[in-house]
């Protein structure tokens, strides 16, 4: 009996840490686990994240960057607005009852406050921080279409998430040269 308490506290205690971690993310900032992200999780963030990618390249555009970040600005533009016409395509095929609409509620808190960090800066710190930003929100969006299409559990959506992935992927690596560049 003893030793059944032991392993028993031992397994709850080696849980513990992962407990933590999850419980200090902010709960503005849904959780991607390596194994499952639900349908409602994956369109809010992707409705959110979408919107911000188009609004911080807008905001690139009439910032006056290098010519190179430009580029990539109109491509994060037209790229993004063709995602949000394929979500919504996805939406319609969907057998989600989530209640998220393709155009989306406002920004997420994170989205919000990454724009906002854009919108106060001009010049040589805004190109940094947009590419910054732009990398850091690439990983995370790789990070949830790939879980998402792997184990997500709408058909439209799933395949929306494998196609758009390829996308989000050649994203990253032309921000990694045009960071290298700078």
């Amino acid at each position: 009996m003893r030793r059944h308490l032991a392993i028993a506290t031992l397994a709850l205690l080696a849980g513990a840490p992962a407990t933590f971690a999850q419980q200090a993310l902010p709960a503005d900032v849904p959780s991607v686990s390596d194994s499952k992200v639900d349908t409602d999780t994956f369109s809010r963030t992707l409705v959110s994240a979408n919107r911000f990618e188009i609004d911080s390249s807008r905001l690139a555009e009439a910032k006056g960057v290098a010519a190179d970040v430009r580029e990539f600005a109109d491509l994060m533009v037209k790229d993004h607005a063709r995602a949000g016409q394929d979500f919504k395509a996805a939406l319609e095929k969907s057998q989600t009852t989530a209640s998220v609409a393709p155009e989306g509620p406002p920004l997420l808190p994170k989205d919000q406050a990454m724009l906002d960090q854009l919108k106060a800066l001009d010049g040589d710190a805004f190109q940094a921080k947009y590419i910054m930003l732009q990398t850091e929100a690439h990983k995370q969006a790789v990070a949830l279409f790939s879980t998402y299409a792997r184990s997500g559990d709408d058909p439209a959506l799933k395949e929306f998430a494998k196609k758009t992935l390829e996308t989000l992927k050649m994203h990253e690596k032309r921000l990694k040269d045009v960071a290298a560049a700078h």
